[in-house]
């Protein structure tokens, strides 16, 4: 009685938030999103930077004669003087302007990862969504099934009474009621498992109530195999990333070509000379690139390489996203008409082989065998059934999550 009184506890919670709500609340508040988005931003900031021109340099100081102190044999001495510099480093023409595009293609990168926790968060929250209304639906058709045993476990022992069934009828079906008590102990588990990963990803409290989910019934896919793979190849974060990547190499490269011009600094003083005519100076500094062979052209290697890289790394994430697009796309399409199979043919089935076999029970038209293992078998039909609808929904969500498609069904 005590497992029942726990048992009817648990199964009244209330309705949980639609779907939707819970993907809102997990972009808005979840960490990971949060860090990425803060990182995109920080990495915002650096094109401007990039494209700025080093701070000038001011500079103080003096020349004395005849002793160490400022202005000693000033306006006596035309090598005594007190005055300032001010210099400023002019990058050769065109260096500041990659330096920028390369910070800003290395900004958009961060963008298309942002995208891509962003979707991985989405997708964990439907697929603990729904793991959440497969453990309440398991808890459903496992309590339907107990009474369905216990039905027969009556008609049992009216037989037995009788002298007209054996008592290991009732032991065995009592040993199964057992089992389906330990099977709904462990989708208990499981509820409690999907539920404290939800409050996770939405950032909540632990314990937060979360309810049992809706059941929506699913539709087939809206986008055929084709069309998603000639979205995913415009949508896609692991392939915008690396498109970037390359894009923000074919611009190092060519910042690396620049650095075998040098750049320039620009200088203008002015110094007191006491009673005698002020000084003024003026000059360029103009680095010698007599080193580029062990630095210039090494970098500029280094840096084509890193392109080759680049674009090597895009066409591994193409074959790899192909390869999973294709394989849950096929997984997804298995699990429905599994799905339509049970639903339409299986289940109408077995739930009139069980009123049979129990009604030919009664009568003593068959053995109480027949009648258990029909029972639980639908009990098993209906497990794979639901089972086929939940790897139906979480094939979708990685899909989503791979292509970066929202993947509305057909009406």
């Amino acid at each position: 009685m005590r497992f029942i009184y726990i048992f009817a506890v648990l199964t009244s919670a209330a309705q949980a938030a639609p779907l939707k709500q819970f993907i809102a609340t997990a972009l808005a508040q979840n960490p990971e999103i949060l860090a990425a988005q803060k990182r995109y931003e920080a990495a915002l900031q650096r094109p401007s930077q990039e494209r700025s021109l080093p701070d000038p340099r001011l500079s103080f100081g003096y020349a004395s004669s005849g002793g160490p102190l400022p202005g000693q044999g000033l306006g006596a001495q035309p090598t005594s003087n007190i005055g300032l510099t001010i210099s400023q480093e002019i990058p050769y023409p065109g260096k500041l302007k990659l330096r920028g595009e390369i910070a800003a293609k290395e900004a958009s990168a961060e963008f298309q990862q942002y995208l891509a926790v962003q979707l991985s968060v989405r997708s964990r929250v439907i697929q603990a969504y729904h793991m959440l209304h497969h453990s309440y639906a398991m808890v459903e058709i496992l309590s339907d099934g107990k009474e369905q045993l216990t039905r027969a476990i009556r008609v049992s022992e009216v037989r037995y009474s009788a002298g007209k069934a054996a008592q290991q009828d009732i032991l065995k079906a009592q040993t199964q009621l057992s089992i389906l008590e330990t099977r709904i102990i462990q989708m208990l588990q499981e509820r409690r498992s999907a539920e404290a990963e939800l409050n996770a990803l939405l950032n909540r409290p632990p314990g937060s109530a979360v309810g049992m989910p809706e059941d929506s019934g699913p539709q087939p896919l809206a986008l055929t195999l084709e069309e998603l793979l000639a979205r995913a190849a415009q949508t896609a974060p692991d392939l915008g990333r690396d498109q970037k990547m390359i894009e923000r190499g074919e611009l190092a490269v060519n910042l690396a070509r620049k650095e075998f011009h040098p750049d320039y600094t620009v200088s203008a003083g002015y110094y007191n000379m006491g009673a005698m005519p002020s000084m003024y100076e003026a000059h360029v500094e103009i680095p010698l690139r007599i080193h580029a062979a062990g630095r210039q052209k090494p970098a500029l290697n280094e840096q084509v390489q890193l392109l080759s890289e680049a674009r090597h790394n895009f066409e591994a994430a193409q074959q790899t996203l192909q390869f999973h697009v294709r394989d849950s796309y096929a997984a997804a399409e298995t699990a429905f008409r599994l799905m339509k199979l049970y639903g339409d043919t299986i289940l109408p089935q077995s739930s009139l082989t069980i009123e049979s076999s129990l009604a030919s029970y009664e009568t003593g038209a068959t053995d109480f065998l027949s009648v258990l293992t029909n029972i639980m078998s639908r009990i098993d039909v209906e497990q794979q059934s639901h089972e086929q609808e939940l790897n139906y929904a979480l094939a979708v969500a990685k899909l989503e999550e791979l292509t970066g498609v929202a993947l509305e069904t057909k009406p």
